[in-house]
C-alpha cells in the first residue's frame, strides 16, 4: 500500500516537474496513518537526509505538508494536507507567480533584443515579443483568479 501510493505522487510530481523525491515524501506522509520524522521519512524511502529535508522543505513552503506537534519527540514531525484546494494554491504561489514575476524582466529583455535584431528579421522577431507579451499578460490576470477561485 505505502509503495504503490508513493509510486503515484511520484508520477503526479513528475508531471508536474518536481523531483521525484518530492511525490516519495508527499505520497509517504500522504498514506501514513501518524506524523513522520525527518528520519523516518529517509529510512523508508531510502533517501537521504539531506534530500528528505530539502524535500520537506519544498512542501512545506507550498503548504502541502505541515509540521505538526509531538511532544513526546525532540524533533518534528510532519504529516500531509490533503485539501486539493490548499495543495494546488500552494503550488501555484510558489511554483508560477515567481516565473510570471520573473517573466516580466525577460520580456523586456527581449523587447530590447528584437527592436536591435538585424532589419531581415526584426519585423517577425518584434512580432513573437508582442505575442509573448499577450501570453503574459493574459497569464498574470488569470492567476490571480484561479487563486482566488480555489481558495474558496
Amino acid at each position: 500500500l505505502e509503495a504503490e501510493a508513493v509510486d503515484l505522487f511520484v508520477g503526479l510530481a513528475q508531471v508536474v516537474g518536481l523531483p521525484k523525491s518530492i511525490g516519495q515524501i508527499y505520497g509517504l506522509l500522504y498514506i501514513s496513518t501518524l506524523p513522520l520524522s525527518l528520519d523516518d521519512i529517509a529510512e523508508r524511502l531510502d533517501i537521504s537526509k539531506g534530500s528528505a529535508s530539502q524535500g520537506l522543505k519544498f512542501l512545506r513552503s507550498t503548504g502541502a505538508v505541515r509540521a505538526c506537534d509531538d511532544h513526546d519527540s525532540r524533533c518534528d514531525h510532519y504529516e500531509a494536507e490533503t485539501g486539493l484546494r490548499a495543495l494546488a494554491t500552494g503550488y501555484l504561489k510558489e511554483q508560477i507567480e515567481p516565473h510570471l514575476e520573473s517573466g516580466e524582466d525577460r520580456l523586456a529583455r527581449l523587447k530590447r533584443l528584437a527592436a536591435a535584431a538585424p532589419p531581415a528579421e526584426r519585423d517577425h522577431v518584434i512580432q513573437r515579443v508582442k505575442q509573448l507579451e499577450t501570453w503574459h499578460s493574459r497569464a498574470a490576470g488569470l492567476l490571480p483568479l484561479l487563486i482566488r477561485f480555489l481558495g474558496r
